[in-house]
């Protein structure tokens, strides 16, 4: 278990944001428990990366720690041209390398997170597609972000989706702080009888 500064950055230290790294954006489906030693290879290759991780407390040996975990496990999104492909390839961390068709679609789903992340948002792990209403933060220092607000039992949550994985990473916030980007349909319907 890595000490919390023994961890690679979330993105190389020469970018400010993710918007900065040039190329297409692939995405790495690496070995079980490989995301980390993953991002030291393309940072050491000089490879434009994004690994989004959380903060949890976790007992070992006793002690209690604070780590961070990937909040999409065996997966890493890096970006460039095909030579970047292969020297992610030729790492042998990796499963397979997944073809992003909508690379405007990735970037607008990895920014929510980076956002998110740069906000300080607690985000824990959502390994399946949000199924809810889709909304947008209107104030606070998470405004403008867009998610799926889901109710389980307890707090509401705005599941900031992962579209091409089916995936997401969920916050809690305050249902006052959300607009409705589209209204469903039966509600729609029950304005219309009254």
């Amino acid at each position: 278990m890595l000490k919390l500064s023994d961890n690679p950055p979330m993105l190389p230290p020469r970018a400010a944001s993710l918007l900065e790294l040039p190329g297409p954006w692939w995405i790495a489906h690496t070995k079980a428990r490989f995301e980390k030693a993953f991002a030291f290879d393309l940072l050491r290759r000089e490879i434009g990366y994004f690994l989004p991780m959380g903060e949890h407390r976790k007992v070992s040996g006793g002690k209690r720690r604070r780590v961070l975990l990937p909040l999409f496990p065996s997966y890493v999104f890096f970006c460039g041209g095909q030579d970047a492909r292969y020297a992610a390839l030729a790492t042998d961390r990796l499963c397979r390398v997944i073809d992003v068709v909508d690379q405007a679609g990735l970037v607008r789903d990895l920014r929510s997170l980076e956002l998110a992340l740069a906000g300080k948002a607690v985000l824990d792990p959502y390994p399946f597609a949000a199924i809810g209403h889709r909304c947008r933060v209107t104030e606070g220092p998470f405004e403008g972000l867009e998610g799926v607000l889901v109710q389980r039992l307890g707090p509401n949550r705005l599941v900031l989706q992962v579209t091409m994985l089916g995936q997401g990473a969920a916050m809690e916030i305050d249902a006052e702080l959300l607009e409705p980007l589209e209204w469903p349909a039966q509600s729609h319907l029950k304005f219309c009888r009254k």
